[in-house]
């Protein structure tokens, strides 16, 4: 049987063309391969060079390697973090006309570890925590896209820090299901599947001295099944609000980040019973705002100030017709929030008379704005506008007899 490569890009093969097909994977010369920390699986995984490109190379049957192949594309055009499928290659045969095992490719995901490896090391327990999340999150979006992974673990796991952003990856789709949904049944199975599989990874990590002593294996694992309860209620309830109510959006929001999560991408859909919410959570590393809202405005805020800017900005972008999360024909991000500071942000603070608001920094004045517009749009029980915030803002609290505007932190003014 001659050598087959099963890829969706043409270019894939051309680079995979060089390496040692005609022997078993355990056998490889190890001038192809790239020592890469590997989690623990049934099926022989190593990581290869391929050009530029390093790959990993699983070994496995032809059945189930066309239908991990197939799922993980699957995935990818769901937009669901998982490793790229690059090619299923059958017709193997040895040195002696025997066949050998076909394997499936996909792409490393460079600055990627395995879960099981990060805990290996000592980690800080704010650390664990985010990594708890990150999976948390993962598992929630796959069971969103009606996707029952069927063995999540450790090592099934990727975890990737990108711009302050932490990230959970799927590796392994050997096991999984696509559906349109998912029933409560098959997500609790999934979850307890989960909740078994890592604690159990832990336990033999302890017993191996590899384990930091803070992290207990059985918390641990039921730990991940409380935040992915918690987070799939947030974002799955019912999420229809009165057209005009955007206070309910600030509502959302901050639930969200009082569960420790933050807004990755925001839609809003109209609809003839009101506006309907989407959101995509993410967890996020400490500055991670702060860098966030300087690199997009221009404007330098402590990392609340920066979070709660940033909370606005995605609420006002999600509501222009020219954006659109996804769509490369949409404005870029960097556009809008430039609008949005010309537009809204330096209008808000210049409506504030020059007398009081000159030793207050803009992004904190800013902020002070949004908080006193939820506050007082929660009492009204409507949407009140930044206008009417402003004006209330500087009669009730800034020109009290005995008042004084906050101190500065030396950051320059918008004007």
């Amino acid at each position: 049987m001659a050598l087959r490569f099963s890829a969706t890009n043409p270019e894939h093969p051309a680079l995979l063309l060089e390496l040692p097909w005609h022997l078993p994977l355990e056998e490889w010369p190890e001038k192809h391969l790239v020592t890469l920390p590997r989690g623990i699986s049934r099926h022989v995984v190593r990581y290869a060079r391929a050009g530029t490109d390093v790959v990993a190379v699983k070994e496995l049957a032809e059945r189930p390697a066309v239908r991990e192949y197939e799922l993980l594309r699957t995935l990818a055009r769901l937009g669901i973090p998982a490793v790229d499928p690059l090619a299923v290659v059958t017709g193997r045969t040895g040195g002696d006309g025997a066949p050998l095992d076909p394997m499936l490719i996909t792409r490393h995901l460079n600055g990627s570890l395995p879960y099981r490896s990060m805990f290996e090391t000592t980690m800080r327990p704010t650390t664990v925590h985010r990594l708890m999340d990150a999976l948390a999150v993962l598992l929630v979006r796959l069971h969103l896209a009606g996707f029952a992974w069927g063995d999540c673990s450790l090592s099934n796991t990727l975890f990737r820090r990108d711009a302050g952003a932490y990230a959970a990856y799927l590796v392994d789709a050997e096991t999984g299901e696509a559906h349109t949904t998912l029933s409560r049944g098959q997500r609790e199975y999934d979850i307890d599947l989960a909740r078994v599989n890592i604690s159990g990874e832990m336990l033999d990590l302890e017993a191996a001295g590899a384990l930091h002593p803070s992290v207990d294996p059985i918390a641990f694992g039921t730990e991940i099944c409380r935040r992915y309860e918690e987070l799939w209620k947030e974002l799955t309830r019912t999420s229809v609000y009165p057209a005009g109510k955007y206070h309910y959006i600030e509502r959302r929001v901050r639930r969200l980040n009082d569960l420790g999560f933050d807004v990755a991408e925001m839609q809003i859909v109209n609809s003839s019973d009101g506006d309907t919410i989407t959101f995509v959570p993410k967890v996020v590393d400490a500055g991670h705002h702060q860098r966030q809202l300087l690199r997009l405005t221009g404007l330098d805020a402590e990392e609340n100030q920066a979070r709660r800017l940033l909370n606005d900005l995605e609420s006002w972008m999600a509501t222009q017709e020219d954006y659109a999360p996804g769509d490369p024909l949409g404005a870029r991000a960097e556009v809008l929030a430039h609008r949005w500071v010309r537009e809204v942000f330096r209008p808000t603070v210049r409506a504030v008379p020059q007398d009081l608001r000159s030793s207050m920094d803009p992004a904190e004045l800013y902020h002070e704005l949004l908080e006193h517009r939820w506050y007082l749009s929660e009492r009204a029980q409507g949407d009140i506008g930044l206008q009417a915030t402003v004006a209330d803002y500087v009669a009730t609290v800034l020109s009290r007899p005995g008042t004084e505007a906050p101190p500065g932190i030396g950051s320059p003014s918008p004007e």
